[in-house]
């Protein structure tokens, strides 16, 4: 598990599209081994990125809880 990823559901105010980018951005760079891609990779990269970050949102919006929302804390 990539440390810098954190939990993003059930919080209060809602987890922002930003966050779940950049956990997205998180996930690809530890599984590519990249923390920065070549001008070859950039293209799958990305894109690895904005699939990581779309499965992440609808799996957000899917999840069920009837505990109390988590506060962020920054």
């Amino acid at each position: 598990m990539c440390r810098s990823i954190k939990p993003l559901f059930n919080f209060d105010p809602p987890t922002t599209e930003q966050e779940i980018e950049a956990a997205a951005l998180q996930f690809v760079r530890k599984v590519s081994g990249y923390r920065a891609p070549s001008k070859a990779n950039e293209a799958a990269f990305n894109q690895g990125v904005t699939e990581i970050a779309q499965a992440t949102q609808r799996l957000l919006n899917s999840l069920t809880t009837t505990a109390a929302p988590h506060h962020h804390l920054h």
